[in-house]
């Protein structure tokens, strides 16, 4: 996908970024960190959705020249006065795909997560014919495993999708 609310990972926790000060030179840090390319853009007030868990960046200022959201003038991780009705969002487009180092979220695609070290229990889709559908593997002592289906029911299913950032 190459929109959507833009999450970060940091200390453990998938987070939401706050749109105080954001910009079109932030939405082009983050095309840029995801190797997206085209028109950046950003978008404010939940536009693609309000997220859940903590808001770990408000204030962010990038020049537009960044190659990740970590170079830019932001807040301390965690320091913020924000609600996830202020949730940041980005439109990257067109897109050319390579390595991401965020995830955006949409209610219908998602890129898969990258940064190592990955946290324990980190979830993933594998071998589906689109963004949103395959196999569930879970990242356990360094490596990815599938999950058995025995017990496997929708409400296991609508928790995978959740963490992966689909309502």
């Amino acid at each position: 996908s190459f929109e959507g609310r833009v999450e970060v990972y940091h200390d453990g926790k998938w987070g939401t970024i706050c749109d105080d000060q954001w910009d079109d030179r932030d939405a082009e840090v983050v095309c840029r960190q995801l190797g997206l390319s085209g028109t950046p853009k950003a978008l404010s007030w939940a536009h693609y959705g309000q997220g859940s868990g903590p808001i770990l960046l408000d204030e962010v200022q990038c020049s537009g020249n960044e190659l990740s959201l970590d170079q830019c003038k932001k807040s301390d991780w965690g320091q913020q006065n924000c609600d996830h009705i202020e949730d940041a969002g980005v439109s990257c487009d067109p897109f050319t795909a390579v390595m991401p180092r965020l995830f955006l979220f949409s209610p219908a695609e998602c890129c898969p997560f990258l940064i190592p070290p990955l946290a324990e229990g980190t979830v993933r889709l594998a071998g589906g014919r689109s963004p949103s559908e395959g196999r569930v593997e879970v990242y356990y002592n360094g490596d990815w495993g599938t999950v058995c289906d025995d017990g496997w029911t929708d409400l296991g299913a609508q928790v995978v999708c959740r963490q992966l950032g689909f309502r």
